[in-house]
């Protein structure tokens, strides 16, 4: 059973007849106890009135995955086995992160019937949110007490990564698509293959010219060409202690899952093939052999439960990771981080071994000091300077990548994905990939 505010009251109130029994006559103390006793029997009665609990059965309709940052309708079925009806409260037993606010609702079931109660939520973080039980509050009919009971009712939802950086997934489509046609007949790139045959029209490079077709069609043939398809791009996300820390509004890791899935549905629709590992000191995800429609739910699949290791990773199980995916001449892109020569030691000991026989891109999301007033304060200064400093040993590192053979790109976290993708689509039309 549970005491309402109002049952508090109802005994305050017994201050009254207190303070006036000497004035009728009767014993302060027997009046106290008169009362208190008169306030039991009354809750007593009120919980004995209200409707039982013990037949209620929950169930629930929850989706099973929702999007970071996007509201998400579930509901809460309560039926109602009992004699009598059931009005009260409900709680959902969500944790805070579920954005479920406090996750109370008002509770009217006859007896026989079922009723939803819908629980909106609004994740604040990815990966899985669960709820285990649904408390419910039965009020009597004066509203002084009630019967209370915990149901177990197991409910869990995955939040996966928001995807924001799709916005730029329609421009960077365009350029591939004019890259796969117009662009590629122009200009014969180093690493296109072959296309179709058309006709030959004045500015065309003669240089593709099939004289072979030309003498069957009896008119001048041209071969045309793309970008090689069935490529390897694998791309590795570094969830070591550097991707806890904070760039913008989020931390690292968030940064590189966005620059992950721009990539790889550009790549996907390029025709090559697109492997995902995250990793540090061992494999946290994986995601290989999958294309198509199904790569990117299979991407944010994986990556929705991984969080930073506070430990430093191993680049060289990385290297043998890569190695294990693919054997053929492929771009690997690296999201880490570029911090000083001195930590990342064993990053660019590692990274000789992979730009033998591999084009090799690192991409790393780097903060940014606020534009705020002309007037700042001190801290404002401080942040300013330790962001500067952070990145001139940020330039330091990229310069070793390019000396190791790599190619180095760091960028805030809204314009790394972007960037990553337009290099990406600079390394098709160059015939380097």
């Amino acid at each position: 059973m549970y005491l309402s505010g109002l049952f508090a009251l109802l005994v305050a109130a017994g201050i009254v007849p207190v303070v006036l029994a000497p004035a009728a006559g009767w014993d302060a103390a027997w009046t106290a106890l008169a009362w208190a006793a008169l306030c039991i029997v009354v809750a007593v009665v009120d919980v004995l009135a209200a409707g039982p609990l013990h037949r209620v059965t929950v169930e629930r309709r929850i989706p099973a995955r929702a999007r970071l940052g996007e509201p998400v309708a579930t509901t809460v079925l309560i039926h109602n086995g009992g004699p009598r009806g059931i009005r009260g409260r409900l709680r959902d037993g969500w944790q805070p992160t579920a954005g479920a606010g406090e996750a109370r609702a008002d509770l009217d079931v006859p007896a026989g019937e079922r009723r939803g109660i819908p629980i909106p939520l609004l994740p604040r973080r990815r990966g899985e949110l669960r709820s285990g039980f649904v408390a419910i509050r039965s009020r009597g009919p004066l509203g002084l007490a009630g019967r209370q009971r915990v149901v177990p009712a197991l409910g869990a939802v995955r939040v996966l990564p928001p995807f924001a950086s799709r916005r730029h997934l329609p421009s960077r489509l365009a350029r591939l698509r004019e890259l796969d046609g117009n662009t590629s007949v122009q200009v014969r790139g180093r690493g296109t293959e072959f296309d179709s045959l058309r006709e030959y029209v004045r500015g065309d490079d003669v240089r593709s010219i099939d004289w072979r077709a030309t003498a069957r069609a009896g008119t001048t043939m041209l071969r045309t060409w793309r970008p090689e398809r069935d490529r390897h791009v694998v791309i590795v996300i570094d969830s070591g202690r550097t991707s806890a820390s904070r760039v913008g509004d989020g931390v690292r890791l968030d940064a590189a899952m966005e620059s992950a899935l721009l990539l790889s549905a550009l790549g996907a629709r390029a025709g090559d093939h697109v492997h995902l590992v995250i990793f540090d000191r061992a494999r946290r995800a994986r995601v290989t052999g999958v294309a198509g429609a199904r790569l990117l739910p299979a991407l944010v699949d994986a990556m929705a439960p991984v969080e930073p290791t506070l430990i430093d990773t191993d680049w060289s199980a990385v290297v043998t990771e890569v190695r294990a995916l693919t054997s053929r001449p492929s771009l690997v892109v690296l999201l880490t981080a570029q911090d000083s020569p001195e930590a990342a030691r064993g990053f660019l000991g590692a990274l000789p071994s992979l730009t033998e026989r591999t084009t090799v891109l690192v991409g790393a999301a780097r903060d940014v000091p606020d534009s705020g007033p002309a007037r700042r304060l001190a801290e404002d200064v401080y942040r300013e300077a330790a962001i500067a400093h952070a990145d001139r040993d940020a330039e330091r590192v990229a310069s070793a990548v390019r000396r190791a053979g790599g190619e180095a790109l760091t960028a805030t976290p809204e314009a790394l994905p972007p960037a990553i993708a337009d290099h990406y689509l600079a390394l098709k039309a160059a015939g380097r990939l």
